[in-house]
């Protein structure tokens, strides 16, 4: 496997509800959950390191960073030696854990791009949640994977996903197959597509009227009666979110109001930014889905009627 070497930036592309760690201490402090039959999941610390070295081979020649890694969701255990003891008789050699939930990324800075003054940088990633799998089943199962390759807002680490870099559920029974299904979606990827769709969103600009209305409506939405939720297109930000994004429509130094108008793009980074508090296991998702909802509000205005209902 290739060395990781390179220092990863400051700024967390995730914020909320995680703590930062590093490779060296997943594999030295956490233990790697099993199968019913005692076989070994793939690892976190393998997942990172499959992903970083499918993107150092397809991306041979470039500037590859080292990963930023979140974690949640601590399970603490202890070795069967230690099973009658108190808690607190516990020594540090008897306890085990490891993190339920992972979530990584790394910037390839040497691809990068610029869109209204903000330069953008190749990003990959992934996403792992124990949760998805039973491993009180007797035989090894399928193992769930988030992948994506996207790009990252440099100034502030907002996650640009459009959705055609990600694969939210790549199942695997193996590295070797994690390590294909990388590759597969690594060159099925269009960066010129994804920056042309993005360049689309500096020719809409929003008035504030505007930009109240759309975000009025983004709080109805979650009131709405089940039947009628079902007939407007999916918003998955949350309440909360949306508060900080009123707040960042006029504080956000980067991405907030100039002369009480606002850019589709602006637009789009003030969700991205708001989607750094999201769980782990709802960030891609949210991530994707903010990308969207600004693209369909944008062609809302220029009149097609899919995302009409948050013009009012």
């Amino acid at each position: 496997m290739n060395e990781i070497t390179l220092d990863s930036p400051s700024v967390n592309f995730l914020e909320a509800n995680t703590n930062a760690i590093t490779l060296e201490e997943l594999a030295e402090q956490c233990v790697v959950p099993t199968w019913a039959n005692q076989e070994l999941t793939i690892s976190h610390q393998d997942f990172i390191q499959t992903v970083h070295d499918a993107a150092c081979n397809i991306f041979a020649g470039e500037t590859v960073n080292t990963p930023e890694i979140r974690v949640s969701h601590i399970v603490r255990g202890r070795i069967p030696s230690a099973l009658g003891k108190r808690s607190s008789e516990l020594l540090e050699s008897e306890k085990t854990q490891f993190y339920q939930r992972l979530a990584f990324a790394f910037t390839i800075p040497s691809i990068h791009e610029c869109i209204e003054g903000q330069r953008l940088e190749l990003c990959i990633g992934g996403v792992r949640n124990y949760s998805d799998l039973n491993l009180y089943r007797a035989n090894r199962g399928m193992e769930k994977f988030t992948i994506f390759i996207g790009w990252r807002v440099n100034v502030c680490s907002n996650q640009v996903l459009t959705g055609e870099g990600v694969s939210l559920s790549l199942e695997v029974m193996s590295v070797h197959d994690l390590y294909k299904g990388v590759m597969e979606l690594f060159n099925g990827f269009n960066m010129d597509r994804d920056i042309e769709l993005l360049q689309t969103l500096t020719q809409t600009r929003l008035t504030e009227s505007q930009f109240a209305q759309i975000v009025g409506r983004m709080r109805l939405y979650q009131a709405l009666p089940s039947y009628l939720q079902r007939r407007v297109p999916k918003l998955l930000i949350t309440d909360s979110q949306i508060n900080n994004v009123c707040r960042d429509y006029y504080n956000n130094p980067n991405f907030g109001a100039k002369d009480s108008t606002i850019s589709m793009f602006d637009f789009h980074n003030l969700l991205t930014e708001a989607n750094k508090s999201s769980y782990i296991d709802s960030y891609v998702q949210r991530g994707i889905n903010a990308t969207e909802v600004t693209v369909g509000i944008c062609k809302a205005l220029q009149g097609d009627s899919e995302y009409s209902w948050f013009l009012g």
